[in-house]
């Protein structure tokens, strides 16, 4: 006990004693006195006259705590148990310490300064001074010196700037010195009441110039407001006899005097006050004039023995017995133009409730009671913010409730104006949660949005979850939460504000009035932005990238049925293999519209140097992303890697890849036969429809801050060398070396690719912020080609080179002159690349960089050719094979997988070797002086799959260097090789428009701009053969009785599928063609209803085949059968009767395309009898059609239609 007390004299010396002065045996005499009658108070003090094991602790002492705590001297044993029962059931308790609290409660937060005053609440000692929160203020405490018995201590804050924590005063101070009390005045001190004050505003009179005393009931307190570089807060004085609240006969007082500021801390609604030396003044901006208070003004509790009313004189009470007429109003801005009928109005009510959840700190947003939500943005709540937790008990006065918000708000929320208050009436005794990074900063975004960008509720509760959706997107990995949320300026914008800039606009309009604060607090009736409120339909969301996929799969997926992609009757006629190859690719596009709310795609464009492409990132993973200029225009500019993308308009494209086993059509709806889904999902985006938001980089990094320099020689400067790219081959893996250091033996499949180009220029040297003139070049080395080889990380610069675009390639200081010169140490000599280069061989190393540059600015570039290299339509199309590369621009029509050109198209069970794989493009060849542009087949094969983005049916492509074949059947086709690139010029169309076939005579066939596909009217003239056939729909064998005919046990199913074709001669008195139908149009040719089609069928299920071959009109039957029997006696008679030689309507295609350049059937010689004349004349060649299909003549009236047989 001794070694306490000495403690305890020396503590107070130090700590609360000036410095200058002897030690105070009575200060020290009082604390003690103090501390034990606390401490004897309560029932722990297990005998003993002091608390030995407490400590006093100072002001120092307490800032240098990093971690929470809590003394709680004048409690009881029942009482601290309950409250630590109470907290470990909520949360985590504060931790108890047994530490002493003494100092002096103050307002000042210096010595002398008077207008440092802003309200807040200090407790200093000798050692510093430190910020308080209490719970029930008495102004004569203020100045005094106090021993706190109860408390707790919150260090700073993350998002705390001053770096200072703050105490919370739980019971009512102890005084060490008594308090004196105030005495009574000697006569009644004069006052005015609020109706009779209310009417001296509005009266000209010299009462109004004098200062007086008002006294009424308490009915509102305004929080704490700070504009216009000043402090105040606005209460509202009643009749004492009129209910708390009542309108009628109150009277504002606007407090702004600095030291009068900590009287917020005192008032309390309900309680009768008496507020002396008021006058009337004239706010700014506002015609009417209110009660202010004065330097001399008190505030003391009302003592009705103490006051009386004064008393005006009878002239003056006749005059002010007019009510001053009201002032107008003004008119609710956030209700918007157009939405009259829709508004909604807010509740206006009291309520009490304890913190149960915080929201988002930062925004305001807080849960209450588990049922409601609370938003204090409205207010300006800086200083509540730190004692803001879950378990603090509030009191909410004249407070909006607010419901069916929408926009994502479920909850009904509460949300007090500037015409209310926010009382705490308890503390929280749980520790502050660990706060996210985004429950930090934005403090004053949030403020932006609602005093700068007068949100109204529904939006700010939108436009708060919002950020935090884009900052747990993009933080901290892509970005410095400090840096997207920060306060936003002209000179600095806010880059979460520019994301949502474009919605917030749409929804609330720049230019709407802003929020007027003396009108909100003084205006009655009441006006606020929390008045009226419209329900908000949720604008967009911004999903992770990985939500977004995962999404966009599952819609793909859920529109994935083989029977829709392969429907009747076409289906029905594939084998299993034809049948698998056609489900095996597909594709589904997915635009924001299709979202509920729209998406809107938000992240950081990267470059992968894995893959070779472009990705949109954020926190969730990766997209691939194929960004295109407008005009067919590729995107060049590498600066763009790094920087923040925002797209409304996008398509999410979604490539189905199936490998299943359907043996036949009458299988596709069981999902079983489907062995394997894999997708690839991408983004296609315009560059026109995204905002593009530079991400500001710090100009010097910790690591470049502390390197000092080895010696005093500077570095060599930067060089760089300008070239112009004139072709880039295809990404590829090809094997390269592990590294330098590893065997030449051990190789490492990487993706690489080469460009070739031509330098412009010599080598370049920095100086300054800019290139110096460009070195001299020797004589053999002007107008050098290069080739450029990447691989490694600098794969990454493969989505920005394009042909005929200039470059800069850059490297960093380095200590080697010539890096771009033949003899650099980059070059690699004697390669054959280079050989057949002509000129040098550079490899990109991973460490530099490629800029792009304007051809305008380079006058060398200029000469040189920049368009796509095309070839001429009669070069693609013929048998010349001098340059087998051939480049141009075509339209895809359609992409499926095919087996390979060399080999069949199934494999053995049982074989571990996969197949080969193989995808066809057929395009249609961008001509611009062709009307009908001819078709072609594409054919891609390993190395050069995966296919590359963006190649989807309907996207414009240009193809370069190509390599061109011919097939067995005399048919161009290209193929895909090592030097082939392809650029994608424009997506495909978001609507397609189906054009009908045009109708023409069938001699136009013979002309050289003929349609590929056309309609024709026309009259079959005979048949020339007809093939009905079962065959096996694994094999393609033919099967007798339903059964394969191929002797291999390989046949893993004996299902069979029939196949049907028919060759057709037609005339439409133009010329004349051979037609040959197959299939399904074998049943429309034959003029047959489908039940007599199903059993003509089953009647050659039997025979497995059954074939006619009818070898001129009129002559003698030919059959497959040994002997003809009652099938083939009907066919035959079938083909010649009047229902199959008829007048049709044809829809065909050319079946010798304009990319078959065999050899043409020469014009034949045909003899007509002309009366009894013959006639020899010359002919041309019969043309050979595939028929689309086959309908009725359309004739007038009632032949128009012709009757079924079934």
């Amino acid at each position: 006990e001794q070694a306490w007390l000495e403690a305890t004299r020396a503590f107070i010396q130090e700590t609360i004693c000036p410095t200058d002065q002897e030690p105070d045996v009575h200060l020290t005499q009082l604390v003690i006195d103090c501390v034990k009658r606390i401490w004897c108070s309560q029932e722990r003090n297990q005998g003993f006259a002091l608390p030995l094991n407490y400590s006093f602790a100072s002001v120092q002492k307490l800032r240098s705590h990093h971690q929470p705590c809590c003394s709680h001297l004048s409690w009881s044993s029942s009482a601290y148990e309950a409250w630590a029962q109470e907290a470990e059931s909520s949360g985590n308790p504060l931790p108890q310490e047994q530490l002493l609290l003494l100092g002096t409660l103050t307002d000042l937060s210096q010595d002398s300064e008077q207008e440092s005053r802003d309200g807040s609440l200090f407790v200093r000692d000798n050692t510093g001074i430190l910020g308080c929160e209490l719970l029930g203020l008495d102004l004569s405490w203020l100045g005094h010196l106090f021993l706190f018995p109860s408390w707790s201590y919150l260090p700073p804050a993350k998002w705390d700037s001053s770096g200072e924590g703050h105490l919370e005063l739980w019971d009512a101070p102890v005084p060490v010195f008594p308090l004196s009390v105030s005495p009574e005045p000697l006569t009644p001190l004069p006052v005015l009441y609020p109706r009779m004050a209310s009417q001296v505003l509005g009266h000209r009179s010299k009462l109004r110039n004098a200062q007086s005393n008002l006294a009424g009931k308490l009915v509102r307190l305004s929080p704490l407001v700070r504009s216009q570089q000043k402090t105040y807060f606005i209460l509202s004085l009643g009749e004492p006899t009129s209910a708390a609240g009542q309108a009628v006969g109150q009277v504002p007082i606007i407090v702004q005097v600095p030291a009068q500021l900590v009287w917020h801390r005192a008032l309390r609604p309900g309680e009768d006050y008496v507020l002396t030396e008021l006058r009337v003044s004239r706010i700014h901006g506002h015609r009417y004039r209110v009660w202010t208070t004065t330097p001399a003004s008190n505030l003391v509790l009302l003592n009705p023995e103490c006051v009386r009313e004064l008393e005006l004189g009878l002239e003056l009470e006749g005059a002010l017995e007019a009510e001053p007429k009201p002032f107008p109003a003004p008119s609710n801005s956030q209700a918007g133009k157009g939405q009259k009928g829709l508004s909604q109005d807010s509740l206006l009510l009291h309520y009490k409730g304890t913190v149960t959840g915080v929201l988002n700190e930062p925004a305001g947003l807080y849960e209450l009671d588990r049922q409601l939500e609370l938003c204090l943005a409205y207010q300006q709540f800086q200083g509540l913010r730190r004692v803001m937790r879950p378990g603090v008990s509030l009191e909410l006065r004249d407070v909006h409730l607010l419901q069916l918000l929408g926009g994502g708000t479920e909850r009904p929320v509460l949300a007090p104006c500037l015409h209310g208050a926010v009382l705490l009436r308890a503390f929280s005794c749980q520790k502050p949660g660990a706060q996210s990074s985004h429950q930090v900063h934005g403090a004053p975004l949030y403020e932006q949005l609602i005093w700068k960008h007068q949100l109204g509720l529904p939006l700010y509760l939108w436009a708060s979850r919002a950020l935090v959706e884009l900052a747990c997107k993009l933080c901290p990995h892509m970005l410095r939460h400090g840096q997207f949320l920060q306060h936003s300026s002209p000179a600095h914008p806010s880059l979460g504000l520019q994301l949502l800039a474009p919605a917030l606009n749409d929804l609330a309009p720049p230019g709407s009035a802003r929020r007027n604060v003396h009108s909100e607090i003084l205006e009655e009736p009441h006006r606020c932005p929390l008045q009226k409120y419209v329900r908000l339909q949720t604008p967009c969301s911004f999903p992770t990238l990985d939500a977004l996929a995962a999404e966009g799969q599952q819609k793909a997926w859920a529109s994935f049925d083989p029977k829709a992609l392969l429907p009747l009757p076409e289906a029905a006629y594939l084998t299993s293999c034809q049948l698998n190859q056609r489900l095996a690719w597909s594709w589904f596009c997915i635009r924001p519209s299709a979202f509920c709310p729209a998406q809107v795609l938000v992240g950081v464009l990267v470059a992968s140097s894995r893959k070779g492409y472009l990705c949109l990132r954020d926190q969730s993973g990766a997209l691939p992303c194929l960004l295109l200029a407008q005009d067919s225009q590729p995107v060049t500019d590498s600066r763009l890697i790094g920087c923040l993308v925002r797209a409304e308009r996008f398509q999410l494209v979604v490539e189905r890849n199936v490998k299943s086993n359907f043996p036949s059509w009458k299988e596709l709806g069981v999902a079983d036969f489907i062995q394997k889904q894999k997708a690839r999902v991408y983004i296609q985006i315009f560059l026109a429809d995204c905002l593009i938001l530079p991400v500001p980089r710090s100009t010097s990094s910790p690591a470049s801050a502390q390197m000092e320099p080895s010696c005093l020689e500077q570095p060599p400067e930067g060089q760089s060398r300008l070239f112009v790219l004139s072709h880039k081959e295809t990404l590829m893996k090809l094997n390269f070396c592990a590294s330098s250091r590893a065997s030449t033996e051990v190789l490492k499949p990487t993706f690489s690719f080469q460009v070739s180009g031509v330098w412009l220029g010599g080598t370049q040297r920095k100086m300054g912020t800019g290139w110096g003139p460009p070195e001299p070049l020797k004589e053999e080395n002007r107008d050098q080609k290069v080739l450029l080889l990447f691989r490694g990380s600098s794969v990454r610069w493969f989505a920005f080179l394009h042909p005929g675009q200039v470059y800069r390639l850059v490297a960093p200081p380095s200590q080697t002159p010539m890096l771009f010169e033949a003899e650099g140490a980059s070059c690699v000599s004697r390669r054959p690349l280079e050989l057949a280069a002509g000129g040098s061989c550079l490899t990109v190393q991973d460490e530099w960089t490629l800029e792009p540059e304007s051809s305008q600015d380079v006058p060398e570039a200029l000469s040189l050719q920049r368009a796509l290299p095309e070839s001429s339509l009669p070069s693609l199309l013929s048998g010349n094979f001098t340059d087998s590369l051939v480049s141009f621009s075509a339209e895809i029509l359609s992409r499926t997988v095919c087996g390979p050109l060399l080999g069949r198209c199934w494999t053995k069970p049982g074989s571990a070797r996969a197949p080969r794989r193989c995808v066809k493009l057929t395009v249609a060849l961008g001509t611009a002086h062709c009307e009908f542009p001819p078709h072609l087949d594409v054919y891609m094969e390993e190395p050069h799959l995966p296919v590359p983005l963006g190649l989807l049916p309907g996207a414009r492509v240009h193809f370069s260097r190509l390599e061109k074949r011919v097939s067995r059947s005399h048919n161009v086709y290209c193929c895909f090789q090592s030097s082939t690139h392809v650029q994608v010029l424009s997506f495909p169309p978001e609507t397609t428009v189906s054009v009908p076939l045009p109708h023409i005579y069938l001699a136009e066939l013979h002309g050289g701009r003929a349609p590929l596909r056309a309609t024709a009217s026309c009259h079959v003239v005979s048949v020339f053969s007809l093939e009905l056939q079962w065959v096996c729909a694994h094999c393609s064998s033919v099967c007798l009785q339903g059964r394969c005919t191929r002797q291999d046990p390989s046949c893993p199913t004996q299902t069979s599928v029939s196949q049907a074709s028919i060759r057709l001669l037609v005339e439409d008195g133009t010329a004349e063609a051979m037609v040959t139908c197959k299939n399904h149009h074998v049943t429309e040719a034959l003029g047959l209803c489908p039940s007599e089609w199903t059993s003509l069928l089953e009647s050659a299920r039997g025979p497995g085949r059954v074939a006619l071959q009818f070898t001129r009109p009129g002559a003698h039957l030919e059959s497959s059968a040994e002997k003809i029997g009652p099938l083939t006696l009907f066919l035959r008679a079938l083909c010649t009767s009047p229902a199959v030689l008829r007048p049709v309507e044809l829809s065909f295609e050319l079946e010798r395309r304009p990319c078959n350049i065999g050899p043409l059937e020469p014009p034949r010689l045909q003899r007509f009898q002309c009366g009894e004349l013959p006639v020899l004349t010359r002919l041309n060649p019969r043309l050979r059609l595939t028929c689309l299909s086959i309908r009725e003549p359309q004739l007038p009236g009632p032949l128009g239609a012709r009757a079924s047989p079934c």
